[in-house]
């Protein structure tokens, strides 16, 4: 690794942690959504595998420090796994303390990742020897992480009924696409499905208020007022430690290596059930929504952080909630890279260790730095000039361009179609996680139904 690449992962790392430091301030804007896209686009374009992981770690760090924002400020989440803090975090702006808040979730985020880092590299060491044994059986470790996270969704039924016909809508474009030599039969389109998937509720929404009807049955708001609270200016670089106090500072540190892991369950329940379990015997409301919002900020950061390191470094396929979602660029964006060749395959662990570092050190230092000294700034500013829609319409067309590159543009109308049904499913209870999985058990499911 020569001093050329170092300067890029730096580079990229710095790129990365200040557009996630807006993007995280943005209220409701998914981790999968904002960051897949992205990152499986640098990977089509040629990036350096080095750079492609210095950013990426940057901008998941940076966006979990900062997703913290909207939700002390104006209780609305940054994104879905900000969103078990808003009632505690509701407390705090109840007692006037919306600067704590924000100051507790940031320190706690930081806790996470520095917790996380050497537990992942420590897990992975320990799953290395089992690897290829693992490998051999991928296509049915996915079928078992489909029924498992369908057993864990509000919608059991219609998650478990799901698994094959979604299997077959895949499979079934696949083929059609081989069948009229749209791509070669050695061609296995991935990257645009997969972002069917993960803008699946936005389109269904969207395609919702073609129907007049519905349109007109909507409530209509009107102008939303938030108020925005003036923090206490903070002098010199702030020190997590100091802001956490002893018991915050351990709990959020247990939290995290729980969180790392059980790196291949749910994030989000996790975060719900470790965030209050430790802190339900805490009597003092403002107590127990500090110690339950630094909990869970670095539980979930750790959760992201070691659900990409641990299958990455170990075995090379995305066999967790985070691998099969924001991290999926990493492991499969053909023809780039594809589960026989990714960063896995090209980077040795210590090279992997070093891009981690580099990425997470250079967010910790400039996004916990201007979340702390500069968060109700950055917050009114974002909430009055970045409209969500624009966001939303600069990564659909993001995947619009990647469907295109896929197969064509037929292929637009089939990620549409993945998309629609995606949405629907989404809709009545069946998770993100299993789709996922079911995407990546296709061929394998359908080749032994055959």
């Amino acid at each position: 690794m020569d001093m050329m690449i170092v300067l890029q992962m730096i580079l990229a790392s710095i790129g990365g942690a200040a557009l996630y430091t807006l993007i995280g301030i943005a209220p409701g804007t998914d981790e999968t959504a904002v960051l897949a896209p992205v990152t499986i686009a640098l990977v089509l374009v040629g990036v350096s595998p080095y750079v492609i992981l210095s950013f990426f770690i940057a901008a998941i760090v940076a966006k979990k420090l900062t997703d913290s924002i909207p939700v002390a400020i104006a209780g609305i989440p940054g994104g879905v796994m900000s969103a078990p803090m808003v009632e505690h975090a509701m407390v705090l702006k109840t007692h006037g303390l919306p600067d704590q808040s924000i100051k507790k979730m940031s320190s706690g985020s930081v806790v996470g990742t520095l917790v996380s880092i050497p537990t992942s590299f420590l897990i992975a060491n320990l799953i290395l020897p089992y690897a290829d044994k693992i490998s051999e059986y991928a296509g049915l470790i996915f079928f078992l992480g489909a029924i498992f996270l369908a057993l864990m969704t509000k919608n059991k039924i219609l998650s478990l009924a799901i698994i094959v016909p979604f299997a077959l809508l895949i499979q079934g474009l696949r083929h059609l696409y081989w069948g009229l030599e749209i791509v070669p039969s050695d061609v296995t389109v991935f990257v645009s499905f997969f972002l069917g998937i993960t803008i699946g509720p936005i389109a269904f929404k969207l395609f919702e208020l073609l129907n007049n009807d519905f349109r007109k049955n909507l409530p209509g708001l009107g102008n939303k007022e938030i108020s925005l609270k003036s923090a206490k200016k903070e002098k010199g670089f702030p020190n997590p430690f100091n802001i956490l106090t002893k018991k915050e500072t351990a709990s959020s540190a247990f939290g995290s290596f729980i969180g790392a892991v059980t790196f291949f369950l749910s994030p989000v329940g996790m975060t719900v059930f470790l965030g209050e379990f430790l802190t339900r015997h805490i009597k003092d409301p403002v107590q127990r929504a500090s110690r339950a919002i630094s909990t869970m900020d670095g539980l979930t950061n750790a959760a992201y952080i070691s659900g990409t390191l641990v299958p990455l470094i170990a075995i090379g396929l995305p066999l967790s909630p985070m691998a099969i979602g924001p991290a999926a660029g990493l492991f499969n964006a053909p023809p780039v890279f594809t589960p026989e060749h990714n960063i896995h395959h090209l980077l040795s662990m210590g090279e992997i260790m070093t891009a981690t570092i580099i990425g997470a050190i250079i967010a910790i230092l400039i996004t916990f730095y201007v979340t702390i000294k500069y968060a109700s700034q950055i917050c009114a500013f974002v909430f009055k000039y970045i409209p969500h829609e624009a966001l939303i319409g600069l990564f659909a067309g993001l995947v619009v361009m990647l469907a295109f590159m896929d197969a064509g543009w037929i292929n637009i109308f089939g990620t549409m179609l993945i998309a629609l049904v995606s949405g629907l499913l989404h809709k009545n209870g069946v998770n993100y996680g299993v789709l996922f999985m079911i995407l990546y058990a296709a061929p394998w499911l359908l080749g032994v139904l055959s």
